[in-house]
């Protein structure tokens, strides 16, 4: 019988190659197997049109029965928080997408603390991040915190509102804001680069810190860099929103039709809506380091300061203690092992000599 040969291992790379250059694909193949979170705020005053240009900009319907309220009802009616998850697959990639709605804001007659509840959630899910993480099990900790918020401003008035210029000032330290020009088809070219020029300067005026995108590295090629020269030149954003499908030279495009001709969605000398949903997902990874790295780190380092950790160090205490009782039962055990292995050792030993009377001992 001839012998097996052994197979032998071949190098796939050439000499003097280590092979740690694959790494980046090994980590693209685990956060594509794992999958990406992502929490998207709206905020802004009810009809301005919040809801279409989501489910414009994922091509979901995530408010199938919402109702709307008549004008009685939102009289009386605080801000609610209504969060909505959908799963989104594109190309074997995975997103667990979040958008928090916020409707009520801005509704009522006395709008001075409408936005408490805003506040009180996103700090609500910094509390939840810091709690998970401080805890036992820390492999599968969901993060739900605020990742970015669209604030919709509207194209009927002179810039920034009062309410405005005080809701982004009460939250500009807690979340990435990227503000937003709503339903720009009501304005001319004209009129929508004065507006994004007023708000702009209102912004600076009043120290608003926005969202701003991260500079192109030097060694990224040309039509990034042009890509990222045009977002920033385009903030903030005027968009148009619409799910419908319509005929337009030929082809079927989403947009609104009105008697003198069609507004594109997805047309940038229309509207900047491709400009924004470029943004959110080239920058997805950097708003998300923002919120880990800047607005995370404050809130932890302001919650640590004031004490706040007590309610995570009480459930932690609990937890220490059972770990403390198994321990010492651990030691417990280990040390009737240690005495009975000292014990059969006495018997082989005094087998030897008198194992009868060892036995009768037993």
């Amino acid at each position: 019988m001839s012998k097996q040969q052994p197979t032998q291992f071949i190098n796939p790379e050439t000499p003097g190659y280590v092979g740690f250059a694959n790494l980046p694909n090994q980590v693209h193949r685990k956060s594509v197997k794992k999958g990406f979170e992502f929490t998207l705020m709206v905020v802004g005053e009810s009809g301005l049109g919040k809801s279409t240009l989501i489910n414009s900009l994922f091509l979901t319907d995530l408010y199938p029965e919402r109702i709307i309220p008549g004008a009685a009802e939102k009289i009386e009616r605080t801000v609610q928080i209504e969060a909505s998850t959908v799963e989104i697959e594109e190309r074997g990639v995975k997103l667990r997408l979040t958008v928090v709605d916020t409707p009520g804001y801005g509704d009522a007659i006395n709008c001075r603390d409408c936005f408490k509840t805003i506040i009180s959630y996103i700090d609500e899910q910094f509390e939840r991040y810091l709690h998970d993480e401080s805890g036992l099990n820390r492999r599968h900790i969901i993060d739900n915190r605020v990742h970015c918020c669209f604030y919709f401003i509207s194209p009927f008035g002179h810039g920034l509102k009062p309410l405005d210029v005080a809701f982004m000032k009460a939250i500009h330290n807690k979340v990435n804001i990227v503000p937003v020009i709503a339903k720009a088809d009501t304005l001319t070219l004209k009129e929508r680069e004065r507006l994004k020029k007023r708000i702009l300067d209102e912004i600076e005026e009043h120290s608003i810190k926005i969202y701003h995108l991260p500079d192109a590295e030097s060694d990224e090629d040309e039509d990034f860099k042009e890509q990222t020269r045009l977002l920033k030149a385009s903030i903030p954003f005027s968009v148009v929103g619409s799910n419908q499908l319509i005929e337009a030279k030929g082809k079927k495009v989403r947009g609104r039709l009105y008697p003198w001709g069609v507004v594109e969605v997805e047309n940038p000398e229309h509207n900047d809506f491709l400009k924004l949903r470029t943004m959110l997902i080239t920058h997805m990874q950097d708003l998300q380091e923002v919120t880990q790295d800047l607005h995370y780190e404050n809130f932890r380092s302001e919650r640590l300061k004031r004490g706040g950790r007590l309610k995570v160090e009480n459930d932690d205490m609990n937890k220490d203690q059972i770990l403390l009782e198994k321990e010492a039962e651990l030691r417990r055990m280990q040390e009737m092992i240690a005495r009975m292995q000292a014990q059969m050792q006495l018997q082989m030993q005094g087998g030897d000599g008198d194992g009868v009377v060892h036995g009768h001992h037993v």
